[in-house]
C-alpha cells in the first residue's frame, strides 16, 4: 500500500494527493495519515509546497465524504426502520436511538461533523448519518472542509518535521490506529453482550 501511495504521488503530484485523499474517504483502509504525512515529507524535500498540498488534500477529503453523504441522503432514515427492528442487537441500537440521533443531528450536526474529522475511522463514517438526517449540504461541506483542513495540516506538518524518516511516521500512526480500533470494537462487544439487559 505504501509503495502504491508513493508511486501515485510521484506520478500525479497534487492531483495524486487529491485522488488518494478522495479514495481514502471512500475506501477507508487507505490511511490519510500516511498520504498527508508523505506529502509533508515531499514539502521538506522541496518537491511540493505546503499551501497547494493542503488545498488539494482537503478538496479530496471533502469530495470523498460527499460520496457517503449522498449515499446517506439516498437511503434516508425511513428506510432503516425494518433493518434496525430486525438487527438492532448487532447494531446495538433501537429505532428510538435512531430517532434521537436524527434529532441530535438536526440541532448540532455541524459541530458533530467538524469534531469527528479529528477521529480515526469515525471521520468518514459520520458522513453517512449526516446525509441520512438530511443535514444541509452547505453546512455539511463547510464543517467537513474546515475540520479536514485542520487535521490535514497537522498530518502534513508532522511529515514536514520528520523529513524523510517515514519509519518514524509509521511508528506513531500504527499504535494510534490500533488502539482506537481496539477501544471501538471493545465498546461494541460490550453493548452486544449487555443488549438484552439494556432493552429491558
Amino acid at each position: 500500500m505504501t509503495e502504491f501511495i508513493l508511486n501515485l504521488i510521484a506520478w500525479g503530484g497534487y492531483i495524486g494527493i487529491f485522488i488518494l485523499m478522495t479514495l481514502e474517504n471512500v475506501f477507508p483502509p487507505i490511511p490519510s495519515e500516511v498520504i498527508m504525512g508523505l506529502g509533508g515529507m515531499a514539502v521538506a524535500r522541496g518537491h511540493m509546497a505546503m499551501t497547494p498540498l493542503l488545498i488539494w488534500g482537503t478538496a479530496g477529503t471533502t469530495l470523498g465524504n460527499l460520496f457517503w453523504y449522498a449515499v446517506g441522503r439516498w437511503i434516508g432514515i425511513e428506510r432503516l426502520k425494518p433493518f434496525v427492528d430486525r438487527h438492532g442487537r448487532w447494531l446495538t441500537m433501537t429505532w428510538e436511538d435512531v430517532e434521537r440521533l436524527n434529532r441530535f443531528f438536526h440541532r448540532h450536526g455541524g459541530w458533530v461533523v467538524f469534531f469527528f474529522r479529528f477521529l480515526p475511522t469515525f471521520r468518514t463514517m459520520i458522513s453517512l448519518p449526516a446525509g441520512m438526517a438530511k443535514m444541509g449540504m452547505p453546512r455539511f461541506l463547510f464543517a467537513t472542509f474546515v475540520g479536514s483542513a485542520i487535521w490535514n495540516a497537522v498530518l502534513a506538518y508532522a511529515g514536514l518535521l520528520m523529513g524523510s524518516r517515514f519509519g518514524a511516521l509509521q511508528d506513531y500512526v500504527g499504535p494510534v490506529a490500533i488502539g482506537t480500533s481496539v477501544v471501538v470494537i471493545g465498546a461494541w462487544a460490550y453493548r452486544v453482550v449487555t443488549w438484552n439487559r439494556r432493552v429491558r
